[in-house]
């Protein structure tokens, strides 16, 4: 008996997102980053393919992010440095790229200025030579004022810019054209607002090709698996032909990671637990390693370990 072929048929792919310049392209990276391009889901070669594989972009903020010791410990004292800890992602952790967030600019926080966002930007470019991913501080009105100079301070080097939304896009869309840069759209967990801000950004003249989605990310436990379904839902409108929702996709997966319980309290507020220690690297690396099949294809990571254990499981699986 002659069995039926089963394999699905895609009628698109996912759009190439090439991120970084260098010294050819007229910026100064040693080396680029290119995500996307896949005609099918996640690890399934036999029905498609896969020329770009997913990729770890390590964590890195202007100030020491709110995480308990043991995370932070795990990093090093680097943590202090974001131009230290920058490098160590690279040359010890082995990162493809460098995610880097303006937490300090929080106006509920140390509310640094756009200058000295952009000072922390030019001295992260010349500690390192991968890609850079720029975020702002996640407040819409000093996010307006930070950009601009962080776009400005990265001129050239064709960043990744993060991120745009309704409320924001058209600030995100002028300097992204001006300084030739990527830009993230964001949405908060919401299809339909993905598409519509995507919507926007086409009819603000800028390039789709261009744009890596970001659907927010949830911790494991806390709202994953319907975040898994949207991430899921728009690689295969993408697959179908929907350009709209044809975009790489990004997950900010330490910035959700230690804002939970579970991967931040120790055995003495969950007894039983284990060690925090390798609790939080296996919590980190359990939701990068869902989001993996979900189909994103950016991962923000930090613990060591966890990286460690993702970069692993790529590998494995392609």
């Amino acid at each position: 008996m002659q069995l039926p072929d089963v394999k699905e048929k895609w009628t698109s792919k996912i759009n190439t997102v090439t991120i970084g310049a260098t010294k050819d392209q007229g910026g100064t990276r040693g080396k680029t980053v290119t995500v996307g391009g896949a005609s099918t889901l996640p690890f399934l070669k036999f029905e498609g393919e896969i020329p770009h594989k997913p990729v770890i972009a390590g964590f890195v903020s202007d100030v020491v992010p709110d995480w308990p010791e043991p995370i932070l410990g795990a990093i090093g004292k680097e943590v202090n440095s974001p131009v230290e800890w920058a490098q160590k992602n690279v040359q010890e952790f082995g990162v493809d790229l460098i995610s880097l967030k303006m937490i300090g600019a929080d106006p509920a926080g140390k509310n640094a200025k756009p200058e000295e966002c952009a000072k922390v930007v030019e001295q992260v470019l010349q500690a390192v030579d991968v890609p850079l991913i720029i975020w702002g501080c996640g407040d819409d009105e000093k996010d307006n004022h930070i950009l601009p100079e962080c776009s400005q301070a990265g001129k050239g080097e064709n960043c990744l810019i993060g991120s745009a939304k309704e409320s924001n896009y058209m600030t995100v869309v002028a300097i992204c054209k001006a300084d030739k840069h990527k830009i993230i759209s964001e949405a908060p967990v919401d299809i339909n607002i993905g598409k519509q801000v995507n919507i926007l950004l086409q009819d603000a003249g800028y390039d789709l090709k261009d744009v890596v989605m970001f659907q927010t990310t949830a911790a494991l436990g806390y709202g994953f698996d319907y975040v898994y379904t949207i991430i899921e839902r728009c690689r295969i409108a993408g697959l179908k032909g929907d350009t709209l929702m044809a975009a790489p996709q990004i997950c900010d997966v330490a910035g959700e990671t230690y804002r939970v319980k579970e991967a931040v309290a120790d055995e003495d507020v969950l007894p039983g637990w284990g060690k925090l220690e390798k609790r939080g690297a296996m919590w980190e690396a359990a939701c990068a390693e869902g989001y993996l099949q979900a189909g994103s294809d950016i991962f923000v990571m930090a613990q060591p370990n966890a990286i460690k254990s993702v970069r692993k499981t790529i590998d494995t699986l392609l």
